[in-house]
């Protein structure tokens, strides 16, 4: 077995001049499925500059899952963006609204959601960082899109039944009480269209299980287009970037995700946790009674999924984590997950706690980002509202 901080020697280091708060050009990523992102070179030889879009529910603190899966892949992003991209993250609350939210609890979520974006290696000097709800493009492109969209393609979504069995802790979507769907979370696929047609994106980073909301995005962008002719398309069809990145899941059941809406604590690793809770959630992740590690996530899911999060802290693949404890037991494997996870989220927990408190420096990134981003879209819909007639 190697010493563990070899093991460790891809784990980010987090100092960014900008929010004091960045990435190192080592930081722990994966490249992607698809077409890779353009470099600095690809746009001086003459490349169209693209536009890059995602967002974020401002629902918590976020977990290991949302660190590993989604934020530091944005991270990449914007480092190996070209200088001429755009690339915009978006602290999406409209969306957080399709489910019930303490209001007190959501206001508190958007700030703390923004100083974790800066705390994980965002820049607000290279990335549009802004709330979504303080542009109001966002839903008037929304209702547009609404008046497009067939209702058969809606109820193809499947997405809306997942959000309501996580919600309610069910297992799987059988047991999900379609009583409890509302409009908002029936047609929030339009608005996360509405959100990426504004900007006119070209490349989304979504998760796998968004997929078919990208697709649907640019049935309603080729819809527009068929609909509401101009002299060129209005909108580009964006492309699904998908991140090969690890899928985390819970510590108490791998059955499923980890999730932040599980009763169970202990279920999750926050990017808050201290040392000693990190260790304490880690020592009693389920794993089995098989004498030494194998990467088996059908049989052994729960030391497979250890090994997944092992492997994600250190750069390599999870089958070839688990030969270096092909003879040991699980003891020695959480506590080595444990110190991984620990180097990981020491960086940017630190300077979380440092950014929450600066609630002013929060307010005039978000209102900048807001302002740039209301510019941006406004050039789109001043367009939209042109061939549909609103002028």
């Amino acid at each position: 077995m190697f010493p563990l901080h070899h093991q460790l020697r891809r784990t980010p280091t987090f100092a960014s001049p900008a929010c004091r708060a960045s990435h190192s050009s080592k930081r722990v990523m994966r490249g992607f499925r698809c077409r890779p992102f353009a470099s600095s070179a690809a746009s001086e030889s003459g490349a169209r500059p693209r536009v890059v879009f995602s967002g974020i529910q401002p629902t918590g603190i976020p977990h290991l899952g949302n660190l590993l899966g989604a934020l530091l892949n944005w991270v990449k992003l914007q480092r190996e963006a070209a200088r001429d991209d755009l690339v915009i993250y978006s602290i999406v609350g409209w969306h957080a609204l399709t489910l019930p939210q303490d209001p007190k609890a959501l206001s508190a979520a958007r700030s703390d959601m923004l100083a974790v974006l800066l705390a994980v290696g965002l820049d607000p000097e290279r990335s549009i960082i802004f709330h979504q709800d303080e542009n109001p493009h966002h839903v008037e492109l929304a209702w547009i899109l609404n008046c497009l969209t067939p209702m058969g393609k809606l109820k193809r979504m499947t997405t809306w039944k997942s959000r309501l069995a996580a919600s309610r802790n069910a297992r799987d979507d059988s047991e999900v009480d379609e009583s409890l769907l509302n409009a908002g979370l029936f047609t929030y696929p339009v608005l996360q269209a509405a959100d990426i047609l504004a900007y006119r994106a070209t490349h989304v980073p979504v998760g796998e299980d968004q997929q078919q909301h990208i697709e649907l995005c640019r049935d309603l962008a080729e819809s527009f287009s068929k609909t509401f002719k101009g002299k060129r398309r209005l909108f580009p069809l964006p492309e699904h970037v998908i991140t090969s990145s690890c899928r985390v899941l819970s510590l108490k059941d791998p059955s499923s995700k980890m999730s932040k809406s599980s009763p169970d604590l202990n279920s999750r690793i926050l990017l808050t946790d201290t040392p000693a809770q990190i260790r304490s959630k880690i020592r009693g992740a389920v794993t089995d009674s098989t004498l030494g590690i194998t990467y088996d996530p059908v049989d052994r899911p729960g030391a497979a999924n250890l090994l997944t999060i092992l492997a994600a802290c250190t750069g390599e693949e999870p089958a070839a984590a688990a030969e270096r404890y092909a003879d040991k037991g699980h003891g020695q494997l959480k506590a080595d997950v444990a110190d991984a996870i620990e180097e990981l989220i020491r960086g940017p927990r630190a300077e979380f706690e440092r950014l929450r408190g600066e609630k002013e420096y929060l307010a005039s990134v978000a209102r900048e980002g807001a302002q740039r981003a209301r510019q941006l879209s406004e050039v789109t819909m001043k367009e939209v509202r042109a061939r549909i007639g609103l002028v």
